[in-house]
């Protein structure tokens, strides 16, 4: 959608303010651009001695010192031209460090919703292709105008001072210039930003097909892969030369402009030599002056491209560093809770959803108790679960930590109470010690780290490792197996000493001798903490001191495991159909990962 004049200035200020710190060294860039400037109409201002003295009237001292004025001003103009391109890209660079940062940093604190909405490829596109777009725009668009419109203004004033006349000729290209800049703005501007969209498609498109690598083999996804990539990079190639006819095509318009005001010029000079006597020094430099106009024309035109897609990039950065971040408008500081959460008539919808995830939850849950919350998918488990931490925000009711509503909790003193380990592991590619010491725990010493990990039962495949602690997994833990990732997200939960635990499918995803080591490490990971347990297996989950069952975001039973199946209620068909699918032993196939896949150690 177009944006007006206005909107475009207080866009274009809004990224000059990045420039702002940097004054100085954007000083000294443009001081140098000046004095590059400045020397322009010399150059031609030299063809008059160069011609009229040497080589018309033969004078010696002009023969003599020609010669070194013209090195002098080329070797002047090499120095400012270097200091001020090494200025420029300082400053350019320094913006995009500091563009990148502030996005990042509202990146990590956008609430859950955004990411449930955006997709990794866009975010990432942003981050990392549309923020250098804005470099030109913020620096170099400055720099031109301020050289290009000096250079302009000098050689303009040198050609008046030898004929105001001639000179009169080239002004009349100054508003056909202007018509033809601004009728390729706003196309510009339109195909820049749609360029950027086509980018986000191209990484988003990458990105799941490096994440995804396995189910593409397997499926033999990749002539489908091969064509959903290639029909993005078309939509970007053609939008890529969308902006090359755009940017391109006002160029040689404007040269045509400029050739034809050099034609009259030299056709008035032939016919006014004839009568006034022009010398041909004064002729060579007047023409001389008016060629070296167009570069600098040409350049300012050229100039609106790069000012148009740095603002079509500016607009998607601003818009995104603009994003409301994770509301935490809590004023309280808890310090380490006792552990009692209550639901009081809690109730949560999400966005568009044709029911409410939940609806009236009422629970109160004991320090140190252990509750598993099972149903069937859809009934509001996670859900649940996601907003003791606030991920979501209830629509109704409300949540206590200790009496505490959590929302007058800062987040920061809320989130340091609770650990959670979910089936889906998250790993960074990193050392195992940095896996299990993560964020405000990388403070903790080796002996405490050493700690953790044997009490999650994962040293036994440490000590296997190359370096053992000091080795590296790989992204998200890929040469490790699935039993492995998880004991070291318990470990990382257990060097926290959180005490509110969360559980999400910690083990539903193993086979039985990985559980039953993992399960191990979770029955010393739940000790003394209350802990909230989501599972689909049910066997799981039977010592529980409580079980609640959710069926489309209501409460629907609760009790221990004997109670339920006792009633015969909803638990206990569940659990009856799932004996009888698993069977009693509840069998699974021991972990075939290859060994190249996870070359450290065997569960």
């Amino acid at each position: 959608m177009p944006i007006s004049e206005t909107e475009s200035r207080v866009l274009y200020l809004r990224l000059l303010r990045y420039v702002t710190p940097y004054w100085r060294m954007f000083a000294l860039s443009i001081l140098a651009m000046v004095l590059v400037a400045a020397t322009e109409p010399l150059f031609p201002a030299l063809m008059k001695p160069l011609l009229d003295g040497s080589f018309v009237n033969k004078d010696p001292a002009t023969i003599r010192y020609i010669p070194f004025a013209l090195v002098g001003l080329f070797l002047v103009r090499g120095v400012f031209g270097f200091a001020s391109d090494y200025a420029l890209a300082w400053v350019a660079n320094r913006v995009v460090f500091d563009l990148r940062g502030e996005m990042f940093g509202r990146l990590v604190n956008l609430p859950t919703r955004y990411y449930d909405d955006a997709t990794s490829g866009a975010l990432i596109s942003k981050v990392s292709y549309d923020v250098t777009g804005v470099t030109a725009a913020a620096t170099t668009v400055l720099t031109v105008m301020v050289r290009d419109s000096l250079t302009v203004a000098g050689l303009l004033a040198w050609m008046f001072y030898l004929d105001w006349k001639l000179s009169l000729i080239t002004l009349v290209i100054g508003p056909l210039i202007a018509v033809v800049i601004q009728a390729f703005s706003s196309r510009l501007r339109q195909v820049s930003r749609d360029a950027q969209r086509a980018m986000g498609d191209i990484t988003h498109v990458l990105d799941e097909a490096i994440e995804c690598h396995k189910v593409v083999k397997v499926f033999g996804g990749q002539d489908y892969e091969r064509q959903h990539f290639g029909a993005a990079i078309k939509r970007m190639r053609n939008f890529a030369m969308r902006q090359t006819i755009a940017a391109g095509a006002s160029v040689p318009l404007v040269q045509v402009c400029a050739a034809i005001a050099v034609a009259v010029i030299v056709y008035y000079s032939t016919q006014q030599s004839a009568v006034v006597g022009v010398t041909v020094g004064s002729f060579v430099s007047f023409m001389t002056a008016t060629l070296m106009l167009l570069s600098p024309l040409k350049r300012l035109t050229g100039v609106n491209a790069s000012l148009q897609r740095g603002l079509a990039a500016a607009e998607s950065i601003f818009s995104f560093i603009d994003e409301a971040p994770e509301e935490d408008s809590g004023t309280r500081s808890l310090g380490r809770a006792q552990g009692r959460i209550e639901f009081e008539h809690l109730s949560f919808s999400y966005p568009n959803a044709v029911r409410p995830a939940l609806v009236d939850i009422d629970l109160s849950i004991a320090p140190g108790e252990t509750v598993a919350l099972v149903g069937g998918s859809g009934g509001g488990k996670t859900t649940l679960a996601n907003l003791i931490p606030r991920f979501y925000q209830p629509s109704a009711g409300r949540i206590l930590l200790d009496g505490i509503d959590i929302r007058t909790l800062t987040l920061a003193s809320l989130r340091a109470n609770i650990a959670l380990v979910s089936q889906d592991v998250v790993l960074f590619n990193d050392t195992v010690a940095a896996n299990i010491a993560y964020g405000p725990l990388a403070g903790a010493s080796a002996a405490e780290i050493a700690a953790a990990a044997e009490a999650a039962h994962a040293m036994q495949f440490i000590r296997d490792m190359p370096q053992g602690m000091q080795t590296m997994i790989g992204e998200n833990g890929v040469r490790l197996s699935g039993g492995q990732r998880q004991r070291l997200a318990i470990a990382r939960a257990l060097l926290k000493n959180a005490p509110v635990l969360i559980l999400d499918e910690a083990t539903s995803a193993l086979d039985t001798e990985s559980e039953r080591v993992v399960q191990a490490a979770l029955d010393v990971l739940m000790q003394g903490r209350t802990t909230l347990i989501i599972a689909h297996r049910l066997s799981t989950i039977e010592k529980a001191d409580r079980i609640v069952v959710l069926q489309q975001g209501r409460i629907a039973e609760t009790g221990s495991h004997a109670e339920l199946l006792a009633r015969d209620g909803l638990y206990a068909h569940l659990y009856k159909i799932q004996f009888a699918v698993e069977g009693p032993a509840a069998e699974q196939q021991p972990d075939r990962t290859p060994a190249r896949d996870r070359p450290y150690a065997a569960i």
